[in-house]
C-alpha cells in the first residue's frame, strides 16, 4: 500500500512569506487549440519540496548533484502532535540517537497540515535549535507536515523565538535533507520504519524542488 504524502500545486496555495505566488493558466486549450497546455509559475520551494544544502549554505550541494538513491529513505514517524500555535517540539520529545536505529529520516507528526490553506498553517510548531542539533548528531534528514521546521514570520512571532534559519542551517549544513509541507503523516504506522520516496524534479542547479512525496507502508511488513 502506497500513502500519498504531497499536497498538489494550485493557484493561490500557501507559500513561504515573499516567495512566488503559484499561479496557473491556460497557455492553449482544447477548443481554440486542439489540445491543452497549462502556464504554471512557482518558486522551486512550493508544496510539498525537498531542500537542499544550497537553499542555506553558499557552497551548499545541489539537487542534481545527488544520486537517484539520495532521496530514497528510510523513514519513522515521531508523534509531535498537540502542539499550540507557535510551540517549540524540543530535543526531548525526539527519539533518543543510537547505533540501533534503522531509519535515516525523522517524520514529524504535527497534523498542522489540517489547517493548509489557513492563517493559522504559518503559526506552526517548529523544531528547537537543539532539537535540531539532536537530529544532526544522529544524522536524520527530517521530515514535517509544516511550512518550516523554523518559525515562520508572522504577526504573532514571539521574541524569545529563535531568530533565522537555524534549524536549517544546522541540517542542510551538514548535508542533511529537508523536506517540508508533507501530509497524511497520520496514515502512516507509528511504530516502525517505512519507505518513503521524495524524487524531486530534474532542475538544474536546484536548492530545492517540489516533490512527490509517497511512502511504502507494505513492503516492510513483513
Amino acid at each position: 500500500m502506497y500513502v500519498d504524502l504531497s499536497h498538489p500545486i494550485e493557484a493561490g496555495m500557501p507559500v513561504f512569506p515573499d516567495d512566488p505566488t503559484v499561479d496557473q493558466g491556460d497557455a492553449a486549450s482544447i477548443e481554440d487549440d486542439g489540445y491543452r497546455v497549462t502556464n504554471l509559475h512557482c518558486g522551486s520551494h512550493t508544496g510539498t519540496h525537498i531542500d537542499a544544502p544550497s537553499h542555506t549554505e553558499a557552497d551548499g550541494a545541489v539537487l542534481d548533484s545527488m544520486p537517484i538513491e539520495r532521496f530514497v529513505f528510510d523513514a519513522r514517524v515521531v508523534d509531535c502532535t498537540g502542539k499550540s500555535p507557535r510551540e517549540p517540539i524540543p530535543a526531548a520529545e525526539l527519539p533518543e540517537a543510537g547505533t540501533e536505529a534503522d531509519y535515516d529520516l525523522l517524520l514529524c507528526r504535527t497534523d498542522w497540515d489540517e489547517y493548509w490553506g489557513t492563517d493559522r498553517y504559518f503559526d506552526h510548531p517548529y523544531l528547537t535549535p537543539a532539537a535540531a542539533d539532536h537530529c544532526r548528531g544522529a544524522g536524520w534528514n527530517v521530515g514535517l507536515d509544516t511550512l518550516n521546521p523554523d518559525p515562520t514570520p508572522t504577526e504573532n512571532a514571539a521574541e524569545s523565538e529563535p531568530v533565522g534559519f537555524q534549524a536549517h542551517q544546522t541540517l542542510l549544513g551538514n548535508d542533511l535533507l529537508i523536506i517540508e509541507n508533507l501530509t497524511n503523516i497520520s496514515q502512516l504506522p507509528p511504530d516502525r520504519t517505512i519507505t518513503l520516496y521524495a524524487f524531486p524534479l530534474a532542475l538544474a542547479e536546484a536548492d530545492g524542488a517540489p516533490i512527490r512525496a509517497v511512502a511504502d507502508i507494505v513492503s516492510t511488513d513483513n
